[in-house]
């Protein structure tokens, strides 16, 4: 598949005008993602795990069968690793609140300093809540982890580390293999955040042996309101449920409950329906593009952004590591990230500015925001050139 052929399933990105690089915060979806819900609403939705009539038991299937599809596609053990939740930051919140009864007074959690606040912020609860210290891996300038004194990092007080896998903000791929590895020397779990690798490049978990890992739908060209928790079957099974309700019980007397066994222990209430479907549509297409391929077009794009970039004199990129994915953070001079922004929104292109989600990578570089442009499978060259323009006149503009 070419990748014209790739931009004429994309309604939005068709649009005369439109040049869409903020796809590190949201994908925009495909006409076969937006088929399947709207056609699923039309002929074929009902509840599911609860009816015994026809149409339910349609439905069901066809629910079922995309977790299913998600344990091949990251490459589990087990449909019961597979949890469906509201998004990552849901996932992430499941993790820490079902693990912290395994954290006690002076354990160490440990997260890197480039971490989305959704990865961040529970996991400093739990360690005020249970009196554990938070540890930060931190970075270089070029945005690469400082692993010289891994073994002090990751000792024998860790308990749990999570880490993104790929930087929402440098584009960073963290050697999460490395870290995984010397975590389980010592017995502790990982947690990876896949937001921003999932639909970037090939992920395989058994393969990594982390013990957790989630991502969300919308960032994989699929809906909002969806996402996917990975974990392993004997941690799952350790673990507390973090809500209750419908769907996620056993039994359930006034005077006790019992939960049901995994995936539902931890899929408490009804499901989000249509959106696993439009996942798993999206996965489908992720599937018949390739992630190689996908991987090959943003490469590129990125390597010829970055060199059309050197003709904006005042422009400074942020992070400069060679190990990364299509994600570009930059400032420039006497310009805030905000009207650049705005002022490339004049000229049809569609950037993100402000802290992204991580406040402490803005402060390692001491700026209050950047400027960020992200690519997907649907961009083309044509939307770095119109980026260039607009900000050559930005440029020119602030001078």
């Amino acid at each position: 598949m070419n990748n014209e052929s790739i931009v004429k399933q994309f309604p939005v990105i068709e649009k005369e005008g439109l040049h869409y690089l903020d796809s590190a915060a949201t994908c925009q979806k495909p006409n076969c993602v937006i088929d399947a819900m709207t056609n699923f609403y039309k002929e074929e939705y009902a509840t599911v795990h609860r009816g015994i009539y026809d149409l339910s038991q349609k439905s069901t299937i066809k629910y079922n069968n995309v977790r299913r599809q998600i344990k091949d596609f990251i490459g589990a053990k087990s449909e019961k690793e597979v949890i469906f939740t509201r998004g990552a930051t849901e996932a992430i919140n499941l993790v820490a609140n079902g693990f912290a009864a395994f954290i006690s007074e002076g354990d160490e959690i440990v997260v890197t300093e480039t971490e989305h606040h959704a990865n961040l912020l529970p996991w400093q609860k739990i360690a005020k809540q249970k009196k554990a210290k938070l540890i930060v891996i931190p970075i270089l300038d070029s945005g690469d982890l400082i692993l010289d004194n891994i073994d002090k990092i990751i000792n024998q007080n860790t308990k749990i580390i999570a880490i993104q896998h790929v930087s929402n903000v440098l584009g960073t791929i963290h050697p999460i293999e490395t870290i995984i590895k010397k975590a389980h020397s010592i017995g502790a779990k990982v947690l990876i955040d896949a937001c921003q690798s999932v639909s970037h490049i090939p992920i395989n978990v058994m393969s990594l042996d982390c013990d957790f890992l989630c991502f969300s739908g919308h960032k994989c060209y699929g809906p909002t309101g969806i996402g996917v928790l990975y974990g392993k079957e004997e941690l799952l099974n350790k673990m507390e449920p973090y809500q209750l309700g419908g769907d996620m019980i056993r039994t359930v007397t006034f005077e006790e409950s019992t939960f049901a066994e995994l995936p539902m222990k931890f899929e408490a209430g009804t499901p989000p329906i249509v959106e696993v479907i439009g996942l798993g549509e999206a996965i489908n297409f992720i599937k018949k593009i390739g992630l190689e391929k996908i991987s090959s077009i943003e490469k590129e794009l990125l390597e010829y952004a970055l060199k059309e970039f050197k003709k904006i004199k005042t422009l400074k990129v942020i992070g400069d590591t060679k190990n990364k994915t299509g994600v570009i953070s930059f400032t420039l001079e006497n310009a805030h990230p905000h009207d650049i922004g705005t002022l490339c929104d004049s000229f049809g292109v569609a950037i993100r500015a402000g802290h992204h989600c991580s406040q402490t990578t803005m402060q390692h570089y001491n700026v209050a925001a950047t400027a960020r442009a992200s690519f997907a499978c649907y961009n083309t060259k044509k939307d770095i050139d119109k980026l260039v323009e607009a900000l050559l006149y930005i440029e020119e503009m602030f001078e």
